[in-house]
């Protein structure tokens, strides 16, 4: 079993106030977000979707690569993003779509099975199962040669 944790203080109201995120390994220390940073164009602090999206990219490539890993074969680049979607319902906010697109050099495995072993990587990552009351998880997976 594992437990990791982060931490949050905030200061100030709402819109004007300013919070800070930190991660028990340090890879996030006191680290800024706010209204502006996940709203507007700040790109000087993150957000919460942000987070999220990162999350949920690096899980499911792990994912992949350890089901590669079973299926016997080796995986030698991977790159995925997670593209997390924010929009507006009733008074608040809701995380409606992520949509996971995977580009990966796996010498050795064709198309078919490449698709296959993507699929269950999203499907049984922890990530994806603990988001799975977004409405909407995609994923565009490429094979690279």
């Amino acid at each position: 079993m594992s437990e990791k944790n982060a931490s949050v203080h905030w200061e100030g109201a709402g819109k004007s106030g300013q919070g800070q995120i930190s991660t028990e390994t340090g890879a996030l220390d006191k680290y800024p977000y706010g209204f502006a940073s996940r709203f507007g164009d700040d790109r000087k602090g993150t957000n919460p979707e942000e987070i999220v999206g990162a999350a949920h990219a690096a899980c499911f490539t792990m994912a992949f690569a350890f089901a590669a890993e079973k299926a016997g074969v080796s995986t030698e680049v991977i790159d995925t993003t997670a593209a997390v979607r924010l929009t507006k319902e009733g008074d608040g906010f809701v995380i409606d779509r992520i949509a996971l697109t995977l580009k990966a050099k796996v010498p050795g495995m064709d198309d078919a099975a490449f698709q296959k072993l993507a699929a269950d990587a999203k499907a049984n990552c922890p990530l994806s199962k603990a988001l799975a009351a977004v409405p909407e998880i995609t994923l565009t997976a490429t094979l690279v040669s």
